[in-house]
């Protein structure tokens, strides 16, 4: 008797443990192109303009539990972003350029998916657009991540609670216009934050975008955090609305996908501050999440990682030293400097002298004027500009090309921070994990990307 009732004593805190460890509310956070040294840079610079040795943690680096995992798809040891939000999404491997497809192109359910079909409400959201390829993987199935009118159709067939991001890429085609079919599967549209702020609460179901304006502008990321101006929309507003959607009458939990999109845009562009402050803006996003989490510590579990690296970036370049303060100087993304750049020569044409592109510069990266600059790399780029600008020189990358005197300068303001780039693409480089709620403890020793979305399934009870 005495045996039995201690056998259901012990089996009854058994039970009572494993479910005081199931997640309720789970934030899902995907840094696109964030490796190891996107994390560790960022937290050097921190520091570095502070005046101090070593590193400022940020939010998330802190979390007790961290470790790293691996990011090869199926089809290269190099990843892509469609591959590697797959991967995260759905825990399958398949080929680069795959949007929720298995490696013999059957479509694959995602942990979104999952949350929806175990009560749970769920939202989708990011820096770019609600089409791209990370947030995509989370709702639809295409042998293309460049179908963006394919992928935006399977948007409402989700049903997911919440969406939110730049716009769609593609929203029109064949007489299919993506806005009304999404209106007509029951989501309100809401443009900007305040729009978001003022419809949340009535909403069945929400997808907020930046406003139209900015939309024709660039559809295919909110600003960066360097350039944002103060009605731009930025990402924790996205998540702040998330949360309060997804809260709404809702006693069953959560599932909320937040991706920091432009990271990875910055690093593509070898643009370090502008990396830089992506990562902190990725960090401020968490410590809404983390707020949350601080309420309900015993059923939030958040984790933290990224699809692949990009850019192969160090912080490092050859001497035993840094010197990342250097960027703080810098005030916008050198996309921004190459507009600065069109609107002079569309101003002054071949009136234009190396010393308005000098002050441009200055401007911009903060050259001469608050960081030295060497009489000899000052007379590579006024050869830079003098070789390039009048004939429209242009330096590409996957998101967009740069005015050949711009890049120069982001070159120049990086090799004198120290920071050294192997390329503008992807890498096979290791990505961070952090963790920490309920279940946490979960995530330790080195992983597989396929293992982050169920193991997260896991604590959180869902059912595939």
């Amino acid at each position: 008797m005495k045996k039995s009732f201690i056998f259901a004593v012990v089996l009854a805190c058994s039970m009572a443990s494993a479910m005081a460890q199931q997640a309720k509310y789970v934030f899902y956070f995907i840094g696109d192109g964030m490796g190891l040294n996107q994390v560790n840079t960022t937290e050097f610079y921190r520091a570095s303009v502070n005046g101090k040795l070593g590193i400022d943690p940020m939010c998330f680096a802190s979390f007790p539990y961290t470790t790293f995992a691996t990011s090869y798809s199926a089809s290269s040891d190099v990843t892509d972003s469609a591959a590697g939000g797959t991967a995260l999404a759905t825990g399958v491997k398949t080929y680069n350029g795959v949007i929720g497809l298995d490696a013999n192109k059957q479509a694959v359910n995602s942990i979104a998916v999952w949350a929806k079909n175990s009560g749970k409400k769920v939202g989708v959201c990011t820096t770019v657009s609600i089409d791209h390829a990370t947030p995509a993987a989370f709702y639809a199935h295409q042998v293309d991540r460049n179908m963006y009118h394919e992928i935006g159709r399977d948007l409402p067939v989700s049903g997911f609670d919440y969406f939110g991001g730049s716009d769609f890429l593609n929203p029109e085609k064949d007489g299919v216009e993506l806005h009304k079919l999404c209106e007509d599967a029951g989501y309100t549209w809401a443009y900007g934050y305040e729009e978001g702020k003022a419809k949340w609460q009535t909403a069945d179901k929400l997808i907020m975008v930046q406003t139209k304006e900015a939309a024709k502008k660039n559809p295919a990321e909110v600003p960066y955090a360097i350039d944002r101006g103060p009605n731009d929309l930025a990402l924790t507003q996205i998540v702040e609305t998330g949360i309060n959607m997804l809260t709404k009458n809702n006693k069953k939990g959560f599932f909320l996908m937040v991706e920091g999109g432009s990271i990875d845009h910055a690093c593509h562009g070898m643009d370090a501050a502008t990396m830089i402050k992506e990562t902190i803006d990725f960090d401020e996003a968490i410590k809404v999440a983390y707020e949350f989490y601080k309420q309900h510590p015993k059923e939030t579990l958040i984790v933290i990682t990224a699809d692949h690296e990009t850019g192969g970036v160090v912080p490092g370049n050859g001497r035993y030293e840094l010197n990342l303060q250097a960027l703080q100087y810098q005030k916008c993304s050198v996309d921004k400097v190459t507009d600065r750049f069109k609107e002079l020569k569309e101003s002054k044409g071949r009136k234009a002298t190396w010393e308005d592109a000098k002050a441009i510069l200055s401007d911009c990266f903060g050259l001469f004027t608050k960081v030295p600059v060497a009489w000899r790399d000052e007379a590579n780029l006024r050869t830079v500009f003098e070789d390039t600008f009048f004939q429209g020189g242009t330096e590409s990358n996957w998101y967009g090309n740069n005015a050949k005197i711009a890049a120069a300068g982001r070159d120049l303001l990086s090799r004198l921070a120290m920071v050294s780039w192997a390329s503008g693409s992807h890498s096979d480089g290791y990505v961070p994990v952090f963790a920490v709620g309920a279940g946490a403890e979960q995530f330790h020793g080195r992983l597989n990307n396929i293992d982050i979305p169920e193991i997260t399934a896991k604590i959180a009870g869902y059912k595939k």
